[in-house]
């Protein structure tokens, strides 16, 4: 548990630099020829602030059974049978009239696929893996004029082998197209094609996007604070930022337990409690006025809040972030477990008739984007599979999300499964802070763990 101590190590030791050899980027397209049409997204897809370019990073290492078979063209014949099953992704976003509404067109182009070599071998990434990754612009290079929302390729992969017969899969998608439910289905398809374990999808597609249409006429029956559209009295705003993530595992976790009652450490998540404590500890080091609301928003599926559920192979986004929000001072002076309740009583109001709600706001409100003022977004991908994608070459070493941040919102938090260099499991969280306050934020994350142990020995 010492945060500080080796964020220090981090940024004091040389990165590893390497160089990439990339082929022209192509465009792949169905295997097959596949419906031309025009499909509406929904008023969840269109929001604002899923218009967004979001990154995800797969590490593979070199399997000797394997000689002669190469993972750039096993994933790109996949990605073709795929993308007929899920043809869609071939095609194209558009704007369509003036209330920003968001459509594909369906027409085959082609998602982006770039072929790469480095020279550099899994080893030199050293023993634990874990972002910011180094070069990472090289192993998921963005062509110019290839990162738009619309008229753009709505995926973007980058296969780069490495010196060791390992290689690196970089995936860049649009967010407005398919959240991380889906892109799952769509990823186990492709791997499950390359490796030859099967033909088709696990989860027949299902479209269905009309099942988050806004009502005739919209009700908003929440008051939906994720969307409050507030102006920041800070005149300082920071313009440089630094990309960190920090592993707890299950000695880290236990502290953090340690801080709470009995009954609510038994009921509450690791979610719930990471969250809450990572919530607490930045806003400290932000030193945010103890006056000013602070909210942490939360990620929640509402797939299973449906009745009847959700069709099973749905990978449009089907998703709410309600925000807990309280004052900075309240926030950082009260037990931790205050910030637990809240995040909880905000997990706990999504439902069916929350997102009718929110797609009702997005109808009549414009589309706003969330709010971005003393705000925090985080997404739980412990259970989403990544680490699992296997394409051939067995389970991913590191599996999932690239770089904390959204876009242009750098306050979006990831929670991301992985082990440590002795080999122990833990979560990652992945989180972007401005550079003179991320050393800030490593000793606010040992100070409360410390006072925590102290509090055991008293006990």
């Amino acid at each position: 548990m010492a945060f500080a101590h080796d964020l220090e190590l981090e940024s004091s030791s040389s990165p590893l630099v390497f160089s990439v050899r990339r082929s022209e980027p192509e465009l792949v397209a169905p295997a097959k020829p596949t419906p031309r049409e025009i499909k509406i997204l929904s008023e969840i897809d269109s929001q604002a602030g899923l218009r967004t370019q979001i990154p995800i990073i797969q590490f593979y290492r070199n399997d000797p059974s394997l000689a002669g078979k190469d993972p750039v063209q096993a994933i790109r014949n996949a990605l073709a049978e795929a993308l007929v099953f899920y043809y869609p992704f071939a095609g194209r976003i558009k704007e369509e009239g003036s209330d920003g509404k968001l459509v594909v067109d369906c027409n085959e182009e082609g998602v982006m696929f770039i072929e790469a070599d480095a020279d550099v071998t899994l080893d030199q990434f050293g023993d634990a893996l874990k972002p910011p990754f180094p070069c990472f612009q090289e192993l998921l290079y963005q062509p110019p004029g290839s990162d738009g929302i619309t008229d753009a390729p709505i995926f973007l992969i980058q296969v780069t082998r490495l010196k060791c017969g390992g290689f690196i899969l970089a995936i860049r998608f649009n967010h407005v197209m398919v959240d991380g439910v889906g892109l799952i289905h769509f990823t186990l398809t492709v791997a499950g094609i390359a490796r030859g374990a099967m033909k088709e999808p696990p989860f027949q597609p299902v479209w269905s996007r009309e099942l988050l249409f806004a009502r005739d006429p919209p009700r908003v029956t929440f008051n939906h604070r994720e969307y409050e559209q507030l102006t920041d009295s800070n005149d300082a705003v920071s313009t440089d930022f630094e990309q960190r993530s920090f592993f707890f595992g299950p000695t880290e976790t236990a502290s953090i337990r340690a801080l709470l009652p009995r009954d609510l450490d038994q009921r509450a998540t690791t979610f719930e409690v990471l969250t809450s404590y990572v919530w607490r500890c930045r806003t400290k080091a932000l030193q945010i006025p103890p006056n000013e609301d602070v909210r942490m928003m939360c990620i929640v599926d509402a797939r299973g809040k449906f009745d009847p559920p959700f069709p099973a192979g749905f990978y449009g986004s089907c998703f709410a972030f309600p925000a807990a929000v309280t004052g900075a001072g309240d926030l950082c002076e009260k037990p931790l477990e205050y910030a637990v309740q809240l995040i909880q009583k905000a997990r706990g109001e999504v439902s069916e008739e929350y997102i009718d709600s929110v797609a009702d706001l997005m109808a009549s409100e414009g589309r706003p984007l969330f709010t971005v003022v003393r705000s925090c977004l985080v997404l739980d991908t412990t259970e989403a599979g990544f680490r699992n994608l296997d394409f051939g070459w067995g389970n991913a070493l590191y599996g999932g999300m690239a770089v904390a941040g959204a876009g242009a919102f750098p306050a979006v938090n990831f929670h991301v499964p992985s082990q440590n260099a002795k080999g122990e499991e833990g979560i990652l969280v992945l989180i972007c802070l401005p550079s003179q306050v991320m050393k800030a934020f490593a000793k606010e994350l040992d100070h409360n763990m410390h006072a925590s142990e102290a509090t055991s020995l008293i006990n």
